[in-house]
């Protein structure tokens, strides 16, 4: 007679399946370096931060390094599924990164999706926790990548249950403008823009936003010169394939948006 799996190993289970499916990829693409950010243990039972690079074709200059996170919030999936999608679109076509080293980060929390949860076991919403000395093992080893990795840019992908449409976070008008605002553009045709003047009580102008919350995922304080900062969100209530592509569209605009803006930069 058939038994029903015990509650630790449907979720070990999960766990296992969404790295796996980065881990595969890895292995069947010579410029995928799996990797990890750290580890850490929480009831007995041991986590990690997995860490996957992927290295765009050279161009002669220094690699722009952008790191990408996702699942901060354990109930968010789309975000990690968005960057399996990207990486199998970049394998196809590695020019669309050109100049560029990515790090993506797809599970920062990993018991908060093991357990379907927005905060970790310990009943912690990590992205309230950054840079104000948090002794949570998830905040202390991102804050140790930021802080070490000297991102040029840094994405964070989220999922929102209370919008309609996609909308994002940026800091400054400059990069709302040529980053973000084209990255809301791209994704358009997937899902609609949300139109609101105030989404998540901040004020919001065609789906950018120009403030946030303290405690989020975001480069140290002090780190110059400044890296541009995007959260990309989706809403929870689209279906998950749409989630997907709308990531998927964003992300590559940041990438082609990004080398322009670069490039137009150098030339000034």
């Amino acid at each position: 007679m058939a038994t029903l799996a015990s509650s630790e190993t449907v979720r070990s289970s999960k766990l296992g399946r969404l790295v796996e499916s980065f881990q595969v990829l890895a292995e069947t693409c010579p410029v995928i370096n799996a990797t990890r950010a750290g580890s850490f243990a929480m009831a007995e039972e041991h986590y990690e931060l997995p860490r996957f690079v992927f290295r765009g074709p050279a161009t002669g200059m220094p690699p722009i390094r952008l790191g990408v996170f996702a699942l901060v919030h354990g109930d968010e999936p789309a975000g990690a599924f968005a960057l399996q999608g990207l990486l199998k679109r970049l394998v196809d076509a590695p020019a669309a990164a050109a100049g560029y080293e990515l790090l993506l980060y797809p599970l920062c929390n990993p018991t908060g999706y093991e357990d379907g949860t927005r905060h970790n076991r310990a009943g912690f919403d990590l992205n309230r926790e950054f840079w104000c000395d948090s002794e949570l093992p998830e905040i202390r080893i991102l804050e140790e990548e930021l802080r070490t990795q000297q991102f040029d840019g840094v994405i964070a992908l989220h999922t929102d249950d209370t919008c309609d449409g996609l909308y994002g976070y940026t800091q400054g008008r400059v990069l709302n403008e040529n980053l973000l605002a084209p990255a809301l553009r791209a994704s358009a045709h997937v899902l609609p823009v949300d139109p609101r003047g105030i989404i998540d009580g901040f004020a919001a102008r065609e789906g950018l936003i120009d403030d946030c919350y303290s405690g989020i995922l975001a480069p140290p304080p002090d780190q110059r010169p400044r890296p541009f900062e995007i959260i990309f969100e989706t809403p929870a209530s689209a279906p998950m394939t749409q989630q997907v592509e709308a990531t998927c569209c964003a992300l590559q605009s940041v990438l082609a948006e990004y080398r322009g803006f670069i490039a137009q930069g150098a030339n000034l």
